[in-house]
């Protein structure tokens, strides 16, 4: 069987599936059943500095977006960090990490952007012996309008400033929880290496408003009439975090640097997918709070499983994999042509490829042949857009056949074999003569 154990910035796990910062790590009972059911590690829900305690909405704390069979696929929060007071989750940590010790433990931390206030809390976490800190430099409500979360994480001078603060004060290793609600992602990534940073982890929650009551016309989740912006997360942003993290894996400026994958993770797939983008592990957490903990060993069994009938012996043939292959748009192959082929066994006559390519895209699928009803694509208008491959509710009805090379396109009356090296110079392209002038 393939080896899954995990060490990440010298943190080991016996997999790398990880509870994420939030309700599921916000206390011992619910880490040690997380444990017990299998997960490797778990980020312990945000602590903040001694003081005043944090207060925490009573009534709805979420609003959610589900699919056509009532499947959450989003989920928007609006809970603050831990509302428990600090020192009962310090001795909670202490306890649970010396009755686990195989298990990572990483303690999430969210203070004043002061050094003081840092350097206070650090540590008061050391002394646990957890294994390391989460920086969180993510949140979007709530904490950030009190100058934390993401309003240190958009601006990259002041996490280079708090990571290296980190650094001087303390032995544990310092991963720092990347906001995506910014414009480039590489920036605040490089301004944590700079700072020294053993790792980022990313994505935190996305700002959002997921619905409106439009019988009292307020935001959902509703608190007295009145809602607020939070955090979405959930199956729906697994998309923008796999974009992030490949960003970030290669950027030649944070090539190398370990990263900790989080964003709508399921599946063993998903957690396949961050990890061959270049993540070294992942973290979980919507998942968890819609299946519960046991949702964790479908997803080592499915992992091993995979890794064993592809030959993987560990995680490191599969960390990066994909990354080389993701390139910027002006690269791609513009002389590469792929068509919709319907397989006629499978189709169930309903014509949603139709309808979708006739209203929406080329008009390249027939509706009747000869006066019957069928479905079949006329190759010389297909553009391989393969929107009729996403509409199509059989799986593998419809699929993308590619031209082999020297095979001309109906389309364009273009061979396939000629290279240009990029869109500029390619026969198409109406602005390639000005721009080769």
């Amino acid at each position: 069987m393939a080896d899954i154990r995990n060490n990440f910035v010298g943190i080991k796990s016996p997999n790398p599936f990880w509870l994420a910062s939030a309700p599921p790590t916000d206390k011992a009972y619910n880490v040690i059943r997380a444990f017990k059911a299998g997960w490797g590690g778990v980020v312990w829900k945000t602590l903040g500095e001694e003081g005043p305690p944090v207060v925490n909405v009573n009534g709805p704390r979420y609003g959610a977006i589900w699919g056509a069979d009532r499947r959450l696929l989003g989920l928007n929060n609006i809970e603050l960090i831990t509302d428990r007071d600090l020192f009962v989750n310090l001795r909670e940590i202490k306890q649970v990490k010396k009755d686990w010790p195989d298990r990572a433990i990483i303690v999430s931390l969210m203070v004043p952007c002061v050094e003081e206030s840092w350097k206070a809390i650090l540590p008061l976490v050391e002394e646990t012996e957890a294994d390391g800190i989460e920086l969180n430099f993510g949140c979007p409500h709530g904490m950030s309008e009190r100058g934390m979360g993401a309003a240190v994480g958009q601006v990259p001078e002041y996490i280079e400033m708090v990571v290296r603060w980190c650094k001087a004060n303390t032995r544990m290793p310092v991963i720092t929880k990347l906001t995506p609600n910014i414009t480039d992602v590489r920036k605040p990534a490089r301004a944590a290496l700079a700072g020294g940073t053993d790792a980022v982890s990313l994505i935190n929650t996305i700002n959002s408003i997921t619905a409106v009551d439009l019988d009292n016309f307020s935001p959902e989740p509703s608190i007295d009439g009145k809602g607020s912006h939070g955090g979405y997360c959930g199956p729906a942003v697994k998309p923008i975090a796999l974009n992030m993290v490949a960003e970030i894996a290669r950027d030649p400026e944070t090539h190398g640097l370990p990263i900790s994958g989080i964003g709508g993770i399921t599946t063993w797939r998903d957690a396949a997918e961050f990890m061959a983008l270049g993540a070294g592990n992942v973290q979980v957490c919507t998942a968890a709070m819609t299946y519960g903990f046991k949702i964790v060993q479908e997803m080592i069994d499915g992992l091993n499983n995979w890794m064993d009938e592809k030959g993987h012996t560990d995680l490191d043939a599969i960390v990066g994999r994909a990354t080389p292959n993701v390139t910027d748009w002006q690269y791609l192959n513009l002389n590469y042509v792929a068509k919709a082929q319907i397989n006629q066994d499978l189709c169930i006559k309903c014509g949603r490829c139709h309808i979708a390519c006739e209203d929406t895209s080329h008009q390249a699928i027939t509706s009747m042949v000869d006066g019957i009803r069928h479905f079949e694509v006329i190759e010389a208008e297909c553009v391989g857009c393969n929107l009729c491959v996403n509409v199509c509710p059989v799986e593998n009805c419809i699929t993308m056949e590619p031209l082999a090379a020297g095979v001309i396109d109906e389309r364009t009356g273009m061979p396939v074999s000629p290279v240009y090296a990029n869109w500029t110079q390619h026969p198409n392209n109406p602005m390639a003569k000005v721009a080769a002038e």
